[in-house]
């Protein structure tokens, strides 16, 4: 048997180090619409940001785990390894993100023909794929 989806997006959760410097890179440098803050139980605040249907849940636990996700995107260890954002403004973002201090690992390059992305790193070491369509 198969899942019965119910929604036609997903939902995604990161646990953050510095809380307030990923609520900056995803809510003020992406521009993810913030949705709620929200009291998780006594573990902490779940700042909710949407991403078109998707909802990206960015955990602040008051008691930080020590593990880090592995470094070096996805030739830095197997699981999770970066999710994608499609933009239509690649080189500025790009731009903005150097300007602000993050790590831009890749690009921006072509991948295939009409199709550019850039890798930026999140605060947390998370990467996020910046893809944007250029009619190719």
């Amino acid at each position: 048997m198969s899942a019965d989806i119910a929604k036609s997006a997903i939902d995604l959760a990161i646990v953050a180090r510095d809380a307030e410097a990923s609520v900056a890179f995803y809510g003020d440098f992406l521009g993810l619409e913030h949705v709620a803050d929200t009291t998780v139980g006594s573990a902490g605040v779940m700042h909710r940001f949407r991403v078109g249907d998707s909802l990206l849940k960015l955990l602040e636990l008051k008691a930080v785990p020590e593990a880090r996700p592995a470094p070096g995107g996805m030739r830095g260890g197997s699981g999770y390894r970066f999710w994608t954002l499609w933009v239509n403004n690649l080189d500025e973002m790009v731009a903005d993100a150097k300007s602000r201090g993050y790590e831009v690992p890749s690009g921006p390059l072509e991948v295939r023909p009409g199709d550019r992305m850039a890798m930026v790193v999140d605060p947390d070491g998370n990467w996020v794929e910046l893809l944007e369509n250029t009619g190719g």
